[in-house]
């Protein structure tokens, strides 16, 4: 083999790793851009402000909204919020899926966690790039016997 096809065939090799590196970095950074907008959909609940909520969340249903008025009222906290625990229905799905996510939180004014549920949405694909959209927020559930 001519050394110039040995560097084609070199140049093309890293082409293709680098495409495939730069497919695999998106989508493992997906969980972050979830874990990012539940953080931020909790702490505009825990501010208290019903608007950015309603905001956050997309095609909110008018039984979605009264949780959003409930929350908003009744899980208002002061200080930055902490994330206990998560467990996504939808961690590292290769196409579109929407499940639960799971969230135990709580601020540093508060003993006890609150436990929640998040409708997410994920569509796309891994070629093409994937979307993360927060449907709805759940009332307080129970946080060891309740499940999503």
């Amino acid at each position: 083999m001519s050394r110039r096809r040995r560097r084609l065939w070199i140049a093309a090799a890293v082409v293709v790793f680098l495409a495939i590196s730069f497919e695999l970095a998106r989508w493992l950074s997906l969980e972050n851009v979830e874990r990012s907008d539940i953080v931020s959909l909790l702490t505009l609940e825990a501010r208290g402000d019903r608007a950015a909520m309603l905001a956050d969340l997309h095609d909110c249903t008018p039984s979605c909204m009264a949780d959003v008025r409930f929350d908003a009222s009744h899980l208002h906290r002061h200080g930055a919020i902490e994330i206990l625990a998560d467990q996504s229905v939808t961690a590292y799905a290769l196409s579109s899926a929407s499940g639960f996510t799971r969230v135990a939180w709580k601020t540093a004014s508060t003993q006890l966690p609150v436990v929640q549920c998040v409708v997410v949405e994920r569509s796309g694909n891994v070629i093409s790039g994937l979307t993360v959209r927060l449907l709805r927020v759940s009332r307080p559930i129970h946080p060891t016997t309740a499940d999503c």
